[in-house]
């Protein structure tokens, strides 16, 4: 099923997007069909993404095109009584091309900066890598107490200071330089974290600390150190994202039901990932504009989730999900980020998540300097997959992130796990995340609504939705939650 396989006659035109269940759900239906069908990737063509919009009035994909006639989505292409599917097949089987099938893709698609790498990183070696690598074996680091409590794998600013000039032959203020870039560069932090990598690294200082990979924690990007020059920031998240992406995609069945784990974490393609995502130990988040944080932070927290399940398997009741959020981390920028941190912490402007008892961030906390002012309500539809239909969009870019999550919102919105309007009983049916994030959306059910109307797209239920409210009184009440959609990031 080639990208841009077709017949003299005629095809069947998919757009879909990388790791999406319902696509492979749909092109393993077609198979069985044995119709020509091209499948044209938005996730590479982003270009076409507004054309699908015009074309179908979704943002959600697949979108499936038999010849010029559009069926919709995997959910449709399920539904077809059989007479009308064989008479579609008949259709591209025996029919020549219609002028107005939906058209091909140029040959070089524009990607958005996602994935142009292919998944490759040149690593350059730091030039403070070599001597991090001659401390751990230079007698340096040891034990040490304070009061009551034994610090393991410490040392004292002065014991580095010492080791610099003896072993390595430097003048006390250069080795004091050196300390002080050791600091910055998060190879080092404080026992404490008294001594902030952007403050004054004293020589007299009888601190102690600790190489970054020695830090005690449950990091899955933890234990090693990220011996590369350090990375900007929204390249590595995209390149992170990509990787796990494509190897989830290889590893999700034939059906697009399930998903091989442990095959996954078997693939070599994984011990890359895995070795790339050391480097988020060390790149730099006080620079970030509003933009680099959000792509950066959802990209990285879709890739996390999946890391998660494959070191500890997806949860699969209230207790596991609780402890998964609060649990499954990545060393970033030198600070340790949860799940819930990413989420609740940076993205929503410092607020308490579900069943929290209070802000993720302390008035003292360092990563509260990353997070942003304010909640972001467009987030939570980037952190989630509806039920029937997935955003055209799986990796966010920085230059058109405010656009991506427009089309995120609007998507989820299309989907009836999402939103469903009822126009006899005055009723509107909204998922859960409204109920448990609703402060972001407002606070009320008024604002909830205006916030909701304003996010959809031209359709149908859009139409509906304007209708009930215009006659006032609407009455707002909240789906179950499928949480097996959200094993698909």
């Amino acid at each position: 099923m080639g990208e841009f396989e077709s017949s003299p006659l005629g095809r069947v035109t998919v757009y879909s997007i990388q790791g999406c269940p319902h696509c492979v759900q749909a092109k393993a239906t077609l198979r069985q069909l044995e119709v020509p069908v091209c499948d044209i990737d938005i996730g590479s063509h982003s270009e076409l993404r507004a054309k699908l919009k015009e074309l179908t009035g979704c943002s959600t994909v697949p979108q499936i095109f038999f010849n010029n006639v559009h069926v919709g989505g995997n959910d449709d292409l399920q539904k077809l009584a059989p007479e009308e599917l064989q008479r579609l097949v008949k259709l591209v089987k025996e029919e020549l091309l219609p002028a107005d099938t939906p058209p091909l893709p140029e040959k070089n698609p524009s990607e958005d900066g996602a994935g142009e790498n292919d998944g490759e990183f040149r690593c350059e070696r730091d030039e403070l890598a070599d001597l991090v690598k001659d401390l751990k074996h230079g007698g340096v680091i040891g034990s040490h107490r304070r009061g009551l409590a034994l610090y393991k794998k410490s040392f004292t600013g002065n014991q580095l200071v010492d080791w610099l000039q003896k072993e390595k032959g430097m003048a006390g203020d250069v080795a004091c330089n050196t300390c002080q870039a050791l600091l910055q560069k998060m190879y080092m932090v404080s026992v404490h974290r008294c001594g902030q990598k952007d403050g004054s690294f004293v020589e007299g200082m009888d601190t102690l600390f600790r190489l970054l990979e020695d830090d005690p924690h449950s990091a899955l990007n933890a234990g090693q150190t990220a011996a590369c020059s350090p990375l900007q920031a929204a390249a590595l998240s995209l390149l992170l994202r990509e990787m796990i992406l494509k190897l989830f995609s290889e590893h999700l069945s034939a059906d697009g039901k399930s998903v091989d784990y442990k095959g996954m974490s078997l693939n070599p393609a994984f011990e890359h990932y895995c070795e790339l995502a050391i480097q988020l130990q060390r790149v730099e988040l006080l620079s970030l504009s509003r933009e680099e944080k959000l792509a950066f932070f959802i990209n990285i927290y879709n890739a996390l989730v999946i890391h998660g399940y494959l070191r500890l398997g997806a949860p699969t009741n209230m207790w596991q999900r609780y402890r998964f959020f609060n649990y499954v981390s990545y060393l970033i920028g030198g600070e340790v980020f949860t799940l819930q941190d990413i989420e609740n912490g940076i993205l929503r402007g410092n607020r308490k998540g579900v069943a929290q008892l209070r802000r993720p961030f302390s008035k003292t906390d360092p990563r509260l300097q990353v997070a942003l002012p304010d909640a972001e309500p467009l987030i939570h539809f980037a952190l989630n997959c509806g039920a029937k239909g997935c955003p055209p969009i799986k990796t966010y870019t920085p230059q058109d992130i405010d656009s991506q999550l427009r089309t995120a919102a609007e998507a989820f919105l299309e989907n009836d796990d999402g939103c469903v309007v009822d126009s006899g009983k005055g009723e509107v049916r909204l998922s859960q995340i409204f109920k448990w994030y609703k402060a972001d959306f407002g606070g009320t059910d008024e604002k909830l609504l205006k916030w909701v109307l304003e996010h959809m797209g031209e359709s149908p239920k859009k139409t509906s939705l304007q209708g009930i409210l215009s006659a006032g009184k609407t009455k707002v009440s909240f789906l179950p939650y499928d949480w097996s959609s959200n094993s698909y990031r």
